[in-house]
């Protein structure tokens, strides 16, 4: 006799149960009831059932998390409240600073020692959890803070995420932020799968978190061993907060999500500074990567009268751990050809991991930089990422020398089209002169098609390259005219991938004036100066037909940026060049800024790694309050604004007397 209606779908509502117990002891308890063995044999008898039953199938099945249809697009979703990022302490006074400043922000009483919650700041992709009545309704990534992508369907693949709040009486809404990582045991196994199957070998466990949970296939993320910690709160409707953050986390945990085991409440900055240094020496056993530690005033009521600058709240910060370095051997020095000509020496090391990223070339700038540092072909040097990002030598070990190094000189001969290299008397860059250097083109389009120009997702130096080889690109409007036979025909293309490019393509012919003229790659025209010549000239042609006088009436153009754009436009070439790219890209003028002109008049300079704002964050912010970004020091500099790792530039405004300003002080400026 067949089981009824009613007590099948008892049945189905009880291995659902069963299995997210399971994989609450496995995720949040870290303490797995039964084998991975006995976990899939139950998985694969509710899908049997289902399967069998269709009709009884639920939202929040463990089944459902495998995945749905492919996407052609992420859906852009604004934060209800916007996703704020951390400002950095990097050494010990640093935090001490910020905890004086915190004891000033909340008011707090002369001697009053500070209570903060420390835990583990994940190096993973931040996420933002929306939860309706106890069920997960939508979920996106921090995009810029305050618009992400949508990435629900991918979300829900991931088992350490609940589907369902584990509570009675769960609020109205709720949205939940954390960290979505991969463990390194499971980067390492991944790795060895893409490399096997010839596809893209991740740098480290983020970048491959992220790319796992940023694919369009969510069956693919599906297959991924992705996890996550929670530990934030974002819009809260119907639930009451409680005091403490560590309170909170608690109910976290509660609820069905990981959190952190590495948690503290710390009586004052010695005892954050204590659990710091405890992490610091356990970093290297953790089975995920981390950066630092995160410092919050354990209280809500506090962080509240903490306040905000700009992006940041005033009552956390992220205590980094300096950068990693690692030693390696110069194995030989190589020449990269830029899009002006430059010729940039670049050095090829012996593989080495450094902060989680298996580093093969560093970058050594120029000649003056290779003979300040007497690096030589053969040396043992010390690797750094700057930043944790750009990989530099920061030491050279001379003591380390057997005699048989190699000193290395530019050529005089472009490496890529043997074209004469010169070298201005006032320059530190040598050049190739050649207008037909393959090399030099190749800079070009890619530099065209960058984040801060037009813009071409996906649109990356490997592709590039292909589109120069093949002979399919060889000038700029050539991109506009590539058919999807054109694309298809390049190797690691198929039909999804191809109508991607192109669509990006298109979606790249109406941009913002500025990007198209800092894409053009005028010399000396930066994204700032190519926003000032924006905002004068209004479009292109106008540019084009520029006098001396009306360039120089441009703030902070001088007669070196008038020769070089002059010269631009008047070859001919480039005029035939923008004539064809002018008939399949109309750019959009540009619209005068609403912010309060604070900083008319002013001219900084941004060196170093700011806290909280990136470069270009930082770039914006200035020139939407009336100041201008200049590229190096001078007596005409009002202020340096400088962040971690600031060198010779702050050294400079020493020497000048222009005023060093940090983040929180320019904040203050703008306001």
């Amino acid at each position: 006799m067949s089981e009824s209606k009613s007590a099948l779908k008892e049945k189905i509502s009880s291995m659902i149960t069963e299995l997210e117990k399971h994989n609450y002891q496995y995720y949040v308890m870290d303490d797995p009831l039964i084998t991975d063995a006995e976990y899939d044999l139950l998985f694969r008898k509710l899908q049997k059932l289902e399967a069998e039953h269709p009709e009884l199938i639920r939202a929040d099945s463990p089944t459902q998390r495998v995945g749905g249809a492919p996407l052609s697009q992420f859906q852009k979703t604004k934060h209800t409240v916007p996703m704020l990022s951390l400002a950095n302490a990097l050494t010990e006074e640093e935090f001490t600073d910020f905890d004086k400043r915190v004891a000033k922000f909340i008011d707090a009483p002369a001697g009053k020692t500070l209570e903060y919650f420390a835990e583990l700041k994940f190096d993973g992709l931040s996420i933002n959890l929306v939860y309706e009545n106890g069920k997960l309704v939508s979920a996106a990534t921090r995009g810029d803070g305050e618009i992400g992508e949508d990435v629900t369907l991918n979300i829900r693949t991931i088992r350490a995420v609940p589907l369902t709040l584990r509570t009675k009486n769960p609020p109205k809404r709720i949205e939940i932020r954390g960290e979505i990582i991969l463990y390194i045991k499971d980067f390492e196994k991944l790795n060895r799968e893409q490399k096997k199957n010839d596809e893209k070998i991740f740098a480290n466990p983020r970048n491959a978190a992220a790319g796992s949970l940023r694919q369009l296939d969510s069956k693919i993320t599906a297959s991924r061993p992705l996890r996550g910690f929670f530990y934030g709160i974002g819009d809260a409707q119907g639930y009451t907060l409680p005091k403490t953050i560590s309170e909170y986390e608690d109910t976290l945990k509660e609820w069905g999500f990981p959190v952190g085991k590495l948690r503290r409440i710390c009586k004052g900055a010695k005892a954050v500074i204590d659990f710091y240094e405890e992490v610091g020496h356990a970093r290297e056993s953790l089975p995920y990567e981390i950066d630092g530690v995160v410092v919050k005033l354990n209280s809500f009521a506090e962080q509240e009268r903490a306040g905000f600058v700009a992006r940041s709240p005033r009552g956390m910060i992220a205590f980094k751990y300096p950068p990693k370095k690692s030693e390696t051997l110069i194995e030989d020095i190589q020449v990269q050809v830029g899009r002006t000509g430059a010729l940039t020496p670049v050095a090829i090391v012996t593989p080495v991991n450094v902060g989680g990223v298996i580093v093969k070339r560093a970058t050594l700038h120029n000649q003056d930089e290779i003979d300040r540092k007497d690096v030589r072909i053969g040396d043992h040097v010390v690797i750094q990422r700057a930043g944790d990002v750009i990989p530099e030598i920061v030491e050279v070990l001379k003591d380390r020398r057997r005699g048989d190094e190699r000193r290395f000189q530019i050529p005089n001969h472009c490496p890529v089209c043997n074209s004469k290299v010169v070298r201005e008397e006032d320059e530190a860059v040598s050049r190739c002169v050649s207008k037909n250097c393959v090399a030099q083109f190749k800079e070009k389009v890619k530099h065209f098609v960058q984040k801060d120009a037009l813009n071409v997702d996906g649109l990356g130096d490997k592709i590039v390259d292909q589109l120069v080889d093949a002979g399919l690109v060889k000038k700029l409007a050539d991109l506009y005219d590539l058919t999807y036979d054109d694309v298809i025909s390049l190797e690691g293309f198929a039909d999804k991938s191809t109508h991607k490019l192109l669509n990006a393509i298109e979606g790249a012919c109406t941009p913002e004036l500025y990007r198209l003229i800092y894409g053009l790659g005028i010399r000396h025209v930066g994204e700032t100066t190519a926003k000032l010549l924006a905002q004068k000239f209004k479009s292109l042609k106008a540019l084009a037909r520029a006098t001396e006088e009306d360039l120089l009436q441009v703030d902070g153009i001088g007669k070196e940026l008038v020769i070089s754009i002059q010269e631009y436009f008047s070859d001919e070439e480039h005029q035939d060049a923008l004539a064809q790219l002018l008939a399949k890209v109309s750019p959009i003028e540009p619209k005068a800024s609403t912010a309060k002109q604070t900083l008319a008049g002013k001219v900084l300079v941004i060196t170093g790694t700011l806290p909280s704002l990136s470069r270009s964050d930082a770039t914006r912010m200035i020139e939407d309050h009336g100041g201008k970004v200049s590229s190096s020091v001078s007596k005409k500099t009002d202020y340096l604004l400088a962040g971690e790792e600031a060198g010779s530039k702050l050294d400079k405004a020493k020497e000048l007397g222009v005023r060093v300003i940090t983040e929180q002080e320019f904040q203050g400026l703008i306001k």
